[in-house]
């Protein structure tokens, strides 16, 4: 198979991911063991199905762990500065921007409450940050990483990773702070890609992911009034 059709399924899948999530989101919105287990059809399912039609074993390296400690250790370092960015902020902000929507939403979209909102948090923080870093790091920047040129691959898969998060946090800030967020994802999504490029894995950056997740949860935390 030509690298240009490589290109067009890897983007092609992650576009379709991040569209059939944002109608899950943004207008089925069931209950969140639902939504997680679409989720895993099309950003781990599809990614994988990619993988056996096209023979391209980029995915699979870039899944395999790497041997890189030092990589490893700046990963770590990064997540927990960006783990204090997020709560530092949190209460920073909290007597300018009002979160009370983002339970709210939770609760009414998703019936994510106060009593189930630990496991919730457990499973965004290990189980979905892999599976968006297998969509995003691994697919679409790596294939366009190895067949399309950086500056693609950079733009594309920050974008793709700043936009499928509109659906998720609609309705839960002003348009302001809302667009300042999705500008914030795109510039995490190229922090991450670039621990990816730096590495040839996926785990660098999924740990940093784990770091953001938590902050984010520690948050959700805050709010639900469980600490």
């Amino acid at each position: 198979m030509t690298d240009k059709k490589r290109v067009i399924y890897s983007s092609a899948i992650t576009l379709l991911a991040c569209a059939a999530m944002a109608v899950v989101d943004g207008i089925i919105s069931p209950p969140y063991a639902v939504k997680s287990a679409v989720k895993l059809v099309f950003f781990v399912a599809l990614p994988l199905l990619y993988m056996f039609l096209t023979r391209d074993d980029m995915l699979r390296r870039r899944v395999s762990p790497g041997k890189s400690a030092r990589a490893y250790a700046a990963a770590a370092a990064v997540g927990v500065l960006v783990y204090a960015v997020i709560v530092g902020g949190f209460f920073a902000l909290r007597g300018i921007v009002d979160f009370s929507a983002v339970t709210e939403s939770l609760a009414s979209g998703e019936g994510v409450t106060r009593d189930n909102f630990i496991f919730v948090a457990l499973y965004i923080s290990f189980v979905n940050s892999f599976c968006e870093e297998l969509l995003f790091r691994g697919l679409a920047f790596g294939v366009l990483r190895d067949r399309a040129g950086r500056r693609a691959a950079y733009i594309f898969s920050s974008a793709a990773f700043a936009l499928y998060h509109i659906a998720i946090m609609s309705g839960w800030f002003s348009p302001v702070t809302f667009a300042l967020l999705i500008a914030a994802l795109f510039l995490a999504g190229a922090v991450l890609d670039f621990f990816d490029e730096r590495c040839g894995t996926v785990f660098p950056s999924y740990i940093i992911h784990i770091f953001a997740n938590l902050g984010i949860n520690t948050v959700g935390l805050i709010l639900f009034g469980i600490i």
